[in-house]
């Protein structure tokens, strides 16, 4: 005996055809007949194609450059944000500049070391130069450096042998710097 010549229980079950079984087939037999075998375009369907491409490679343009200008007017309103805030802040530093030097001075007074008011002023005078430093000002004192006029304001010029030339010999008043930008520059006396 094969086989085939004992059939299995599935295969005695036939699948019984239901009418949407038939409905389904007819649809695809249909199909089947209504699908032409090729596909023939008109010069005029040819022509309306390439206009609707040209048009979109135009429109894909004009989004492609509207959203370059739209990222250069975020970058430069960031930058120029930036720099209004710097600015600000230059300007809010330098009002201070006076308060600092006045501070230094009644620091720098000769006194009695036990004196309260004395020890009050030193104490705050450095809070106030931590709190510069914590904002980024660095204070340039360029006693004994060479003279830079990007950072340095020359107001007396003086002929001493023991210093070199362009050398700071006095400071009148500190510089400020914050990053790059000098909030104030410092007041110098130069050798020659």
């Amino acid at each position: 005996m094969s086989k085939k010549e004992n059939p299995t229980p599935m295969e005695e079950q036939e699948t019984p055809v239901t009418s949407e079984t038939a409905e389904a087939e007819a649809a695809v037999e249909s199909t089947e007949e209504t699908v032409p075998e090729t596909f023939t375009v008109t010069r005029e369907q040819m022509e309306k194609m390439e206009g609707l491409a040209g048009q979109l490679a135009t429109l894909n343009d004009q989004h492609l450059r509207l959203a370059a200008e739209y990222e250069n007017y975020r970058k430069r309103t960031t930058k120029e944000k930036e720099h209004i805030y710097q600015d600000g802040k230059v300007d809010t530093i330098a009002k201070f500049l006076e308060v600092y030097d006045n501070l230094e001075r009644a620091a720098m007074q000769a006194g009695d070391e036990d004196n309260v008011h004395k020890k009050g002023m030193e104490m705050i005078f450095h809070q106030l130069q931590n709190v510069l430093e914590k904002m980024g000002v660095s204070i340039e004192d360029p006693q004994g450096k060479e003279f830079d006029p990007a950072k340095h304001n020359a107001v007396m010029h003086i002929d001493d042998e023991n210093l070199g030339e362009n050398t700071v010999a006095q400071v009148f008043q500190k510089g400020f710097i914050l990053g790059d930008k000098v909030i104030r520059f410092a007041t110098v006396q130069v050798a020659n």
